[in-house]
């Protein structure tokens, strides 16, 4: 599988961004050695809401963080640098990351969607909708790991080594990806499935 399109800002629920960004402001300030009331002088806020800030009970706005900012000495950027573990680790239907369809033609038909939050897991997931007279034989893959894949509905044909394996609603497979390996559809429907590689290839 091919390399990915530039990879976009993770899609954080709000209460996860307020939260990550408490915890920012809170290191931030012991890092300067400020208290509660310093840091409150110095930003022109009241104890009370620096302290809901750092706990992720306030909703600040631009304006209340740029003040903040200021008050540490940083630009107000560094605030919304959330840390990897306050990443959400859903991903809705309607936000599901895009990736290019193996260097193949760009008018195949085929659709891939991550449906893991991003690629610095130990495995990807990806939803694969084929459409029929899909077929990836002119260039087999091959490369380190593992693959699942489960049908959800239509038909696919995974070939490893040559040798055919029909898939259709409910049916699954496990293969080492180090076996050339491509897919077709053979069918007269769309293939929809769910596929599921480690590690990250893609």
């Amino acid at each position: 599988m091919s390399a990915s399109t530039p990879e976009p800002a993770e899609n954080l629920a709000a209460s996860t961004v307020i939260r990550a960004v408490g915890e920012i402001v809170r290191s931030l300030r012991k890092e300067k050695g400020y208290t509660l009331s310093q840091l409150s002088e110095l930003s022109g806020l009241s104890t009370g809401i620096v302290s809901q800030i750092e706990r992720g009970t306030a909703n600040p706005s631009f304006s209340t963080l740029v003040q903040l900012a200021h008050a540490l000495g940083i630009p107000v950027g560094r605030l919304f640098n959330v840390p990897h573990q306050f990443r959400s680790p859903v991903v809705r239907r309607n936000e599901r990351r895009r990736l290019d369809n193996h260097g193949l033609r760009p008018d195949d038909g085929s659709t891939f969607e991550l449906l893991t939050p991003d690629l610095n897991g130990s495995l990807e997931a990806t939803w694969v909708v084929t459409p029929p007279g899909y077929d990836t034989s002119a260039t087999p893959f091959r490369h380190s790991g593992e693959e699942f894949g489960l049908v959800l509905s239509g038909r696919k044909d995974v070939y490893l080594d040559g040798v055919k394996h029909e898939l259709g609603p409910g049916d699954s497979i496990r293969y080492p990806s180090t076996i050339p390996h491509w897919y077709a559809n053979s069918g007269d429907e769309t293939c929809t499935a769910v596929w599921v590689i480690t590690p990250p290839t893609w």
